[in-house]
């Protein structure tokens, strides 16, 4: 339900006519876009949504790495001669956020591709087929074309993209925990 509100909310800020994105465009002199009924952008501009849809989220994470990282690390770093703000940046704070990092781009990656909401909404899998994604093709051959044998075949590919992505995570967090 909050994605569907999120996807109605950007459907009209992104309206090609009366959307008050394509409002300020216009404003600028620069012609409109029609980001959901353009076949090379529209795709685009469901990403969009979706990056904005989680960088609060993500934000929030990589806020809770950097308080858990101990300020001794710094003191230690500045010692053995880190003292500018990007040897900092690449000797102690990035790797110390490796747990993280690892954490936000594995549940990113799984959650770009379980968007259904924002394409049932906005644009129902067009303009022609350019944003028909996994979830919505499996909606579609379920609940509207009633092709079972079709709709279990996308849910084992689903499963096994999900597993695979599952196997990166444990495969790259292994040696990337700090205590």
């Amino acid at each position: 339900s909050t994605l569907v509100a999120l996807g109605l909310v950007w459907k009209f800020m992104l309206h090609s006519r009366i959307g008050p994105i394509n409002e300020l465009i216009a404003a600028l002199g620069l012609q409109r876009i029609d980001f959901f009924n353009n076949p090379s952008i529209a795709i685009f501009a469901l990403a969009a949504i979706g990056v904005w849809h989680l960088v609060g989220f993500n934000m929030i994470l990589f806020l809770a790495g950097l308080t858990g990282i101990p300020r001794d690390l710094y003191q230690a770093a500045a010692i053995d001669g880190a003292d500018g703000f990007w040897d900092r940046l690449f000797r102690v704070t990035w790797p110390m956020l490796g747990p993280t990092t690892i954490f936000v781009t594995i549940t990113s990656t799984i959650t770009a591709f379980q968007v259904f909401d924002t394409v049932a909404v906005i644009t129902h899998g067009g303009p022609a087929g350019s944003t028909d994604v996994i979830l919505y093709q499996l909606y579609q051959a379920s609940f509207q074309y009633f092709e079972t044998g079709y709709a279990s075949a996308l849910t084992v590919v689903f499963l096994i993209i999900m597993m695979a992505i599952s196997a990166v995570q444990i495969f790259a967090a292994r040696g990337v925990h700090y205590s």
